[in-house]
């Protein structure tokens, strides 16, 4: 998602608190068995449908989230913190009722107990009408509304019927069949409950196996345009009418650090089908932001910053130039400002550094095309270049600001540019755009340009200037 675009989104579901309780246990209770954990501190964030809303905050959306809670300490820190986050909340209050509260005790890093406070009870007629006009009111224009039921009394018949016929709704449901009516533009369930579905006995099996001859009745029984089944920490299977079944693959992670990552992929996934996305490539952001998250302690969100570079890492950030122009076109699909420089970069110093950093901020996509081994020695004569062009742009690929790099052979990047399209030309150094003969392409294709000054008496040439001027070692 660009910066350019905010998405409008709604969140409507089941919310709650979730509580980490970390301490140390040294001794047992003389009473069982069991340790006595010295109480060191206390951590609350939003969990269930809350921490999805949190998610699409820190991913860049604009968030809206309609809920219930009940007039309790819980409800109102959960409100507080939502609010904190920047989620804009609509948390209806049901007096008497219990908001719904998780806490877990964690010693030395490990999961030891849990335990758990909801009221899984029918909400009130009256509560219910006041909770219809919010959802009502709320979907109004909203780019994407995501649903979270977990099983907590919210997403009653009445709720659903009003998510009916949207745009674009996605389901994170425990039982996805009650929402078929509503024709759904995707559901996530997980494994269990599409063996459930299914009506068969799918827990025998290599599960990803088991469900790729299973899209089309899948498809069927929740009446939706996409499933996305999630199978922990084996990743996900999309499926979708006309294409084959898409696998996304999890890195391993231990299973208490997964508390939440299945509102972090719904948050993703969501918003990256929102923006324009390919369903394939909303999965791939949603796998890509369960994989940050897992290896947080706690309730963590994904931010966009760390989203996109999760992202880089998992397609590479080296690219063939043909690959690089289609990857952008997803970015650009996405509304993401593309930024273009090239060079050399024979030996990167901090005149480099510091221009890419200030190039990265620019846009959302910084991309580097660096001069072949040939097109360097035509440039800069014999002697040239230092390192190799594959030390190059693995050197490069390494700074944070560098979304990805590709070799060009030519003495100019005119051909990179016609393929990539940048909505901003960069370069640095002693220019002006009037000197660069890349700027009248640029702006033919609707770009700008810009030049960036490097760090004064920072140079390449200086730099190998001075070690050949040093004294050789007897």
């Amino acid at each position: 998602m660009g910066t350019d675009e905010i998405i409008n989104a709604v969140v409507v579901g089941d919310v709650m608190l979730d509580s980490w309780l970390r301490g140390s246990a040294k001794r047992l209770a003389q009473e069982a068995p069991v340790p006595v954990m010295s109480l060191e501190a206390t951590e609350d964030a939003p969990g269930g449908a809350a921490n999805t809303a949190a998610n699409l905050v820190a991913l860049g959306a604009r968030v809206r989230l309609v809920g219930v809670v009940g007039d309790d300490e819980c409800g109102e820190k959960l409100d507080n913190a939502l609010r904190l986050l920047g989620v804009g909340t609509d948390l209806l209050t049901v007096p008497g009722r219990r908001t719904a509260h998780k806490r877990r005790l964690v010693t030395s890093g490990q999961l030891t107990a849990r335990y758990d406070e909801e009221d899984l009870s029918v909400i009130p007629e009256s509560a219910e009408l006041d909770l219809l006009a919010r959802v009502e009111e709320a979907v109004a224009g909203a780019d994407v509304v995501v649903a979270c039921d977990y099983g907590g009394g919210v997403c009653t018949p009445a709720v659903r019927r009003a998510l009916a016929g949207l745009p674009l709704l996605v389901v994170d449901a425990h039982a996805v069949a009650p929402w078929r009516e509503c024709a759904p533009s995707a559901v996530l369930p997980n494994y269990a409950e599409v063996v459930r579905l299914l009506g068969d006995d799918g827990g025998a099996v290599d599960r990803p196996a088991y469900l790729m001859g299973r899209s089309e009745r899948l498809l069927e029984l929740t009446g939706a345009g996409i499933v996305v089944t999630t199978l922990d920490g084996e990743g996900t299977l999309l499926h979708r009418r006309g294409c084959p079944p898409y696998r996304t693959y999890a890195q391993p992670a231990p299973q208490h650090m997964a508390t939440g990552a299945g509102d972090t992929y719904t948050a993703a996934f969501a918003l990256w089908l929102a923006s324009g996305a390919s369903p394939e490539a909303a999965a791939e952001a949603g796998q890509a932001a369960a994989g940050v998250v897992v290896r947080r302690q706690g309730t963590a969100v994904c931010t966009r910053y760390d989203l996109v570079r999760a992202l880089r890492r998992q397609e590479g950030t080296v690219q063939t130039a043909e690959r690089l122009a289609q990857l952008l076109d997803e970015h650009r699909r996405r509304g993401e400002r593309v930024v273009f420089t090239n060079g050399c970069f024979d030996v990167l110093h901090r005149g480099h550094v510091t221009y890419l950093e200030q190039a990265g901020q620019l846009g959302d996509v910084l991309v580097v095309a660096v001069n072949s081994d040939a097109s360097v020695a035509r440039l800069k004569g014999p002697g040239r270049p230092v390192n190799s062009c594959e030390d190059r742009m693995s050197v490069l690929a390494a700074l944070n600001d560098v979304d990805y790099v590709t070799e060009f052979d030519e003495d100019t990047p005119e051909r990179l540019i016609r393929m990539m399209r940048p909505e901003l030309y960069v370069k640095g150094g002693d220019y002006t755009a009037e000197m660069l003969p890349e700027a009248p392409l640029v702006r033919a294709l609707g770009g700008e340009v810009r030049v960036l000054g490097y760090l004064p008496d920072r140079s390449t040439t200086a730099i190998i200037g001075r070690m050949r001027s040093l004294p050789e070692e007897v």
